[in-house]
């Protein structure tokens, strides 16, 4: 069924109508020279200019593809606002291959419908665009982040976004049994890619120990290669949530890692990783409350990386961006006192904090 426009008409109910919704614009974009079809959804600009990465993606629908920007767009509104960012959030997609229908000719063409925003909407990477693709876009948009330290951006994300992961992991200790330490803790950590091969580090470093799986059989060599004590692999995630003393476990590959097959059998009493929208549907959070297992909401302690690619905006400086991405130790915990106040698990509180944050932007733009 389609609308008068010929657009799927669940999608403009979700645009207008739905809880999912509230979106402020949503620009469908197309170049035929350069097979370029990209969706770009902001959802807020409550707080200042949206920001958030470019997924490029072989969707099986247009319908498909302006749904996923909808949900992202939403979610990096959360996201940023919990990071204590001067930005809404967006998101944009691509629809394609990248391996395959990837040209300099269509990321120049995306890079002019990102510039004819005028900065309401500041683009970075994401599924399927790297620092390098950044550098591209930015010859035709100035409001493109996450380029190469050559092109004056910040380069890779993933080391703060470990970072900030590694804290939350910090704050949920001290809260669940009240020190911060992971000596000793034994951590599962389920996609050891650019992120959790950085989370390893911090971990091994403190003393914690870590077990591993990976799909990628090249990716758990590198571990064990590089931390011959202390580390230890298992064949997958289905083993891995089912290690006997689990402490932590941290998904940091795909989404929704949480869900009605999983949460039943985990043995960890933390879960903190880097994956984006780890709950496999709503209602998953109080599954996890009831069994005692306490999660710290993805959104927040995987902040590390948009944190960095905003401080490129106004000249990158590592330290200023580690001290920002430190404070998620802080916003975690308030996170959690939170929920403890108001007898709602933390990815509710979590959603709570960032809402009141929008609507007071809201409310002071409004009152000027």
């Amino acid at each position: 069924m389609t609308d008068v426009t010929g657009a799927p008409a669940d999608v403009l109910h979700t645009l207008f109508h739905s809880d999912q919704g509230g979106h402020e614009q949503v620009v469908l974009c197309q170049d035929r020279a350069s097979g370029l079809k990209a969706v770009i959804a902001i959802h807020s600009t409550a707080l200042g200019p949206a920001l958030g990465g470019t997924r490029f993606y072989p969707y099986a629908s247009e319908a498909e593809a302006v749904a996923d920007a909808l949900n992202l767009a939403r979610g990096m509104s959360y996201k940023n606002a919990m990071a204590g960012l001067d930005h809404g959030g967006g998101k944009a997609v691509i629809i394609g291959d990248p391996e395959r229908d990837k040209t300099e000719d269509l990321l120049l063409a995306y890079g002019r419908m990102v510039a004819s925003l005028g900065g309401r909407y500041v683009t970075a990477c994401d599924v399927g665009t790297y620092v390098a693709d950044m550098d591209v876009v930015a010859r035709e948009c100035r409001w493109t982040t996450g380029r190469s330290p050559e092109n004056g951006g910040a380069g890779d994300s993933s080391v703060l976004t470990a970072f900030g992961v590694y804290q939350g992991m910090r704050a949920s200790a001290q809260h669940l049994w009240g020190d911060p330490s992971l000596r000793g803790r034994k951590v599962g950590i389920a996609g050891v890619g650019k992120v959790g091969h950085h989370l390893v580090r911090h971990l091994r470093d403190e003393g914690a120990e870590v077990v591993i799986t990976d799909v990628r059989a090249d990716a758990v060599r590198r571990i064990l290669d590089e931390h011959p004590e202390g580390v230890t692999a298992v064949a997958d995630t289905e083993a891995l949530i089912r290690v006997e003393g689990l402490d932590v476990y941290a998904p940091c590959a795909l989404g929704g890692a949480l869900n009605d097959l999983t949460v039943p059998v985990l043995t960890a009493k933390v879960v903190c990783g880097a994956a984006n929208n780890q709950l496999g549907h709503p209602g998953v959070e109080k599954d996890l409350a009831d069994r005692g297992i306490l999660y710290a909401p993805d959104y927040v302690v995987n902040a590390g990386g948009v944190i960095q690619v905003a401080d490129e905006l106004h000249g990158f400086d590592f330290d200023r961006c580690k001290a920002k991405a430190s404070k998620i130790f802080d916003t975690t915990l308030a996170i959690f006192a939170r929920a403890k106040e108001d007898g709602i698990p933390p990815a509710a509180a979590a959603d709570r904090i960032a809402e009141q944050r929008m609507a007071d932007a809201r409310a002071h733009r409004t009152a000027r």
